[in-house]
């Protein structure tokens, strides 16, 4: 009959029945209005009897109930039915008097919610009964809680009933009714504080009275924020609601388990509606009543978390009269779990408690999957969505968290296959799946994210002593799920970031132990390099194909013709040295160049690498290439220290550079010439991550050489993250979050100028203009774009 009603006045089928809400017609829309009518008309004389015939049938009841909210409320005095509402009011309050029942009490509070309604004239008349009766159950509960806090621990249960019972029915009127002018908090709140001092409150009375208290808080406070309050009233609600959440925050380590979630639900809905945000919307007036939880709230908050919904089904004890075994008992146990940590979350997503607490919450997404998967993931994703930086943090934190304490359960010599190693590191992959595919918009967050990771993994030293790899470098195998999610310029400057944290003799190691150390700088240098090679393969691929099909140029001097014959061999030769006597690159790699101006394109960079560093003889590999040995024998002198590696260095940089300048000048008109014809027959150098080929033919002359020296900051420690060498990615970039000038020794020599600036001007190549102008040395030259110098130290 309820159904039949609700669709006659709202045209609306039941739930299951109909294709939902449309555009009704005029003719519809007379018809409901007239059905309307005649089902006021009908079940407002009928309504008083067949309540008072059901009066004891709690179901029933309940339905009737609700009927009065679909009536049309003006019938009752156009069709003189003012009878029949005073019948309706009688007989509401005499199922108030009879019945305790939650679901019950909570209809006819509806009912008269709905018939209180000022725009008809029978208002006056249910405001009057509305009023007698709560006057009535107040006086009662206020006579009642005085004699009952008097007999203390001598209070029978048939005087707790009485409690109980008026407590629950003014609980349920004051949740949709304004009850502000009873003065319910004083009651209620000597009712929580005698309960906290004794500890002998029944379980019932301490949770509707929490739930009273927390409507007054409500209804105070939605008054004030209507405007025109006094500054006396902001007062006292500030000092009610600071003291409530103390009372709450004590009943959070109450024996009972339904008392501890009613507090914690309680204080999670206060601390959200009292946190900053309040503020918003042009209530600034409200700012006074603004609160932050302290650091000990927060605590006992996730502490609560962690022992009430982190759980077994088999150790959640909610379940009593031996019905663990029942399914539906065991989903209803689950629901209420769920809604807690769906506050707590709340909590976490806008702010109001530390964003780090969410590692505790983080942690558990992989074992608790089918339980709370969703939740987790939705906060992960909402938190990100405020703070990408924090929320790496925090995602970091957790599984640092878990490797904590797999180290105490396993100790330091654990085996990296074992399951609870393997959990994280699935744990990890799926964090970094949360990232999604755009490297742009988290660029920042996942280099933060490396950060921290890095410096977990070196933080403590090697329980092995000196030598041994430190107690938390299995880490490093953990944190390599998140490299792929690297942009390939930010993986040079994080494999930087790692060397600070490194010696030369962990560069070296091999063992099984430093494997997640080798794997990590693996994932670092997996695509890493993916622009300068680029950009030597295609000169070198090209410029062989080029003097294949075209005459040799003049040669200035036999040695120079001698020395040009002589590179595609050294490059082969050096390349199997590398692959060969070097599987993974030791402590400093190559320096990454921006610009390959200064630099011969056909010389292999691992050349400078292996000056650097140069292996002992028994590190060699006995099947090298002969010609290398005669042609580089610099790579089997004995070690030297850093000043005399630094000194060779640069003795070898002057060299290179003075014959590049010298053949670059000779070669300048020969190259540009090949270059265009190149362009025109299309052989693709006009590919994007090869721009420094354009540049570096175009640098030749002595000129501009002086042009690129100038302005140069030998001094500068700054390492920011490098440029793009495309145009798609140059206007995207940000600084990263690495600054090796607080670690810099400058007691060390420092090599600055390793890698050149790009050049003044000779930027016109990459507008869209017209080729034969494009290619002129004279051509309009736009200003210097800067590019970051790489500074490195060789300290250890």
């Amino acid at each position: 009959m309820l159904c039949t009603v609700r669709q006659a006045a709202e045209c609306h089928p039941p739930v299951g029945r109909g294709t939902g809400k449309r555009v009704m017609t005029a003719k519809e829309k007379k018809t409901q209005l007239d059905d309307r009518t005649r089902m006021t008309e009908l079940f407002a004389v009928a309504l008083p009897p067949l309540l008072a015939k059901y009066a004891v049938d709690a179901e029933k009841v309940t339905n009737l109930l609700q009927l009065p909210q679909f009536f049309d409320l003006e019938i009752y005095t156009t069709g003189r039915l003012e009878k029949h509402l005073e019948s309706l009011l009688r007989q509401i309050r005499e199922i108030v008097e009879k019945h305790t029942d939650t679901e019950v009490l909570e209809a006819c509070s509806k009912t008269y919610h709905a018939l209180c309604n000022e725009e008809f004239t029978i208002f006056n008349r249910v405001d009057i009964a509305r009023s007698q009766l709560l006057d009535e159950l107040v006086d009662k509960f206020n006579r009642l809680l005085e004699d009952f806090l008097q007999e203390g621990e001598d209070a029978d249960e048939d005087d707790a009933y009485q409690v109980l019972s008026t407590l629950k029915r003014i609980t349920a009127f004051h949740n949709a009714h304004d009850l502000s002018g009873w003065d319910l908090f004083t009651s209620n709140f000597k009712l929580l504080n005698t309960g906290i001092e004794n500890g002998d409150m029944p379980e019932q009375i301490v949770i509707h009275s929490l739930q009273c208290t927390h409507y007054v808080i409500l209804w105070h406070l939605a008054k004030s924020s209507e405007g025109g309050s006094r500054k006396d009233d902001l007062v006292t609600l500030r000092k009610q609601m600071r003291a409530f959440c103390m009372m709450c925050q004590r009943y959070l380590t109450n024996v009972n388990t339904a008392v501890k979630e009613q507090a914690f639900t309680i204080l999670c809905d206060l601390l959200l509606i009292f946190s900053h945000q309040m503020v918003s919307g042009g209530r600034e007036h409200l700012e006074p009543l603004v609160y932050s939880p302290e650091d000990s709230l927060q605590s006992e908050l996730l502490s609560f978390i962690l022992n009430h919904v982190f759980i077994d089904q088999d150790e959640d004890t909610n379940s009593t009269d031996g019905q663990q075994d029942d399914e539906a008992v065991k989903i209803e146990a689950l629901h209420k779990r769920r809604n807690l940590l769906a506050a707590y979350c709340k909590l976490i997503i806008y702010c109001v408690v530390e964003m780090k607490t969410g590692a505790d919450i983080f942690k558990q997404y992989m074992r608790y999957y089918n339980d709370y998967g969703d939740i987790i993931k939705e906060t992960m994703s909402k938190t990100r969505q405020i703070d990408k930086i924090q929320c790496a943090k925090t995602l970091i934190l957790s599984l640092q968290q878990l490797f904590n304490e797999m180290l105490s359960e396993l100790g330091h010599g654990f085996d990296r296959s074992s399951s609870s190693f393997c959990g994280i590191k699935e744990l990890a992959r799926r964090f970094s799946l949360t990232f999604g595919l755009d490297q742009v918009k988290t660029r920042d967050a996942i280099a933060m994210l490396h950060k921290d990771g890095i410096e977990f993994a070196f933080k403590d030293p090697s329980p092995q002593g000196e030598g041994g790899p430190p107690l938390n470098l299995a880490f490093l195998d953990i944190l390599s799920e998140f490299s792929s999610k690297l942009m390939r310029q930010d993986k040079r400057t994080v494999h930087m970031y790692l060397e600070r944290f490194m010696t030369f003799q962990m560069a070296l190691q091999r063992e099984d132990c430093w494997l997640p150390l080798i794997s990590y700088r693996n994932s670092l240098q997996a695509g890493g390099d993916d622009d300068t090679m680029s950009v030597m393969s295609g000169y070198s691929s090209r410029g062989s194909s080029i003097r294949s099909k075209k005459t040799k140029p003049p040669a200035a001097t036999a040695g120079t013709s001698a020395a040009k014959r002589k590179l595609p061999e050294e490059e082969s030769s050096t390349s199997e040295v590398w692959q060969q006597s070097m599987p993974t690159p030791v402590m400093l790699p190559s320096p990454h160049l921006t610009s390959t101006a200064m630099r011969d394109p056909k010389r292999s960079r691992d050349d400078s690498f292996m000056g650097v560093y140069p292996l002992p003889h028994d590190q060699q590999q006995p099947h090298q290439h002969p010609q290398h040995h005669q042609q580089t024998p610099q790579h089997h002198q004995t070690p030297m220290d850093y000043n005399s590696q630094v000194t060779w260095m640069l003795a070898q940089r002057q060299q290179e550079e003075a014959r590049q300048q010298q053949e670059r000048a000779m070669n300048y008109a020969k190259l540009r010439t090949n270059l265009q014809h190149a362009i025109r027959r299309g052989t693709g150098l006009m590919e994007e991550d090869e721009e420094p080929i354009v540049e570096d033919v175009m640098m030749s002359s002595e000129g501009r050489m002086d042009d690129l020296n100038e302005g140069m900051d030998f001094d500068t420690m700054d390492i920011d993250l490098p440029p793009s060498k495309n145009r798609r990615e140059r206007s995207e970039l940000k600084p990263d979050y690495f600054d090796p000038a607080s670690i810099m020794d400058e007691s060390i020599t420092r090599v600055n100028h390793l890698t050149p600036c790009m050049p003044k001007g000779l930027r016109s190549y990459l507008d869209p203009q017209p080729t034969t102008g494009a290619m002129s040395p004279a051509a309009p030259q736009r200003p210097q774009r800067p590019q970051p110098l790489l500074v490195f130290s060789l300290a250890p």
